[in-house]
């Protein structure tokens, strides 16, 4: 159910709603116009393709073919023949190599790519102190100097840990990550326990929000890491500083957010209480939708941010154009993974409606699931504009995968 603050806050948007959408226009710092832009193609792909089964085969294709163009791509390079790691295109393909390792890909295999984005971030961890960060305040705006290498230090962190969580050890490079990623912690403020994160207004892993989503990293990387580590005297101040800062006003975070703290919990269990995490559980069941899935969207409203723009974004994007509401490969794949990683059974009518949708929504041509942009139109074909589904088809992957599922 809600709470009587969002109550409050839905009857204030329906009050003004009216008045202001006459005199409402796009934010002042959009570059393009929704007329500009070509429309998405949501419905076709969640109408269309609904075989009994998925591919997995196609799956991998897909996301080893956009990897492989991320590394290419001019935008993505960086010093001392690098390349960043995005939370939409790599960042998923990492955690999705687990599921993926039995599958061929056509071209390189996806596990090719991997060790390539591992030998990437283990050239940037061991040069941490020659290579630049991944924006600069001047050319980026304040703050993202620090704020991006902030966040490459906990991105890097939490893949070298993913990735060594296979072998039970961490390797020289993660030690080196996770000691780059406590250095950079925060130690005082509102903040504190927390890490600069990059802004560039940007929902959902770039915006006001999103340095609670890097702590949710920190501690999903910290959790993957072996129990060895954790009990590592030398970090135990910053892991009692991290989990001070997750569960200091959690119930204030976007139930986004909260997704990803319960994630971090299946990994590193003394975050959230058993209560704790049925609230979270029960509030994700009540967002799912009649045809199984989650929107997105309906994933990011937060009491913290209760003016007006930020109302409104509950239903448009910094374009202007409306958000998406329907049913969508990220919200649906991220959730019922993460649910069946909390031990969810699969028996659960609910759960099996998640992995239904998603059974039938993946695309038969490309084998991808479909996800949108929460702040402008983009089209759905071009590079920049499948930067969602990326993500969608690598929780898609992740969900359909489990056993059981």
């Amino acid at each position: 159910m809600r709470s009587s603050a969002e109550r409050r806050c839905v009857l204030v948007v329906y009050l003004l709603c009216g008045c202001l959408a006459a005199c409402s226009r796009p934010y002042a710092d959009v570059r393009e116009t929704a007329q500009q832009n070509p429309p998405e193609a949501v419905s076709s792909h969640n109408e269309i393709h609904t075989a009994a089964t998925w591919n997995k085969q196609a799956a991998a294709t897909y996301l080893d073919q956009r990897q492989t163009w991320w590394m290419q791509w001019e935008a993505a390079k960086r010093d001392h023949d690098t390349f960043c790691v995005s939370c939409h295109t790599t960042l998923p393909f990492v955690f999705a190599q687990p599921a993926l390792r039995d599958v061929a890909s056509s071209g390189n295999s996806p596990v090719d790519n991997d060790s390539k984005i591992i030998e990437d971030v283990k050239k940037r961890v061991r040069l941490w102190d020659s290579v630049t960060s991944y924006y600069g305040d001047k050319d980026d705006g304040a703050g993202n100097g620090p704020g991006s290498r902030a966040t490459e230090a906990v991105v890097n962190a939490v893949i070298l840990a993913c990735h060594d969580s296979q072998a039970g050890r961490l390797s020289d490079e993660a030690l080196m990550a996770f000691r780059n990623m406590w250095a950079l912690q925060l130690a005082s403020g509102s903040e504190k326990g927390a890490w600069r994160w990059q802004n560039f207004g940007l929902s959902p892993w770039e915006s006001n929000d999103s340095p609670y989503f890097g702590a949710t990293l920190a501690a999903l990387a910290v959790g993957m890491a072996p129990a060895s580590y954790r009990s590592n005297p030398d970090i135990q101040t910053s892991l009692v500083s991290l989990r001070g800062y997750l569960i200091r006003g959690y119930t204030q975070q976007s139930l986004l957010n909260r997704i990803g703290l319960l994630w971090a919990t299946t990994k590193w269990p003394v975050l959230l209480t058993p209560e704790q995490q049925k609230s979270i559980i029960d509030e994700i069941y009540g967002k799912q939708q009649t045809d199984g899935g989650w929107s997105l969207a309906s994933l990011m409203w937060s009491p913290r941010y209760l003016g007006i723009p930020s109302l409104l974004a509950m239903w448009r994007r910094n374009d202007g154009t409306p958000q998406e509401t329907r049913s969508d490969g990220l919200a649906t794949g991220y959730i019922a993974y993460v649910l069946q990683q909390t031990g969810a059974p699969h028996e659960d009518r609910r759960l099996k409606n998640a992995l239904v949708w998603l059974t039938r929504n993946q695309n038969a041509t490309e084998g991808y699931w479909t996800a949108v942009s929460l702040n402008r139109r983009r089209d759905p074909n071009s590079s920049v504009g499948r930067f969602m589904t990326d993500a969608a088809t690598a929780f898609a992957v992740l969900a359909l995968s489990e056993k059981g599922s």
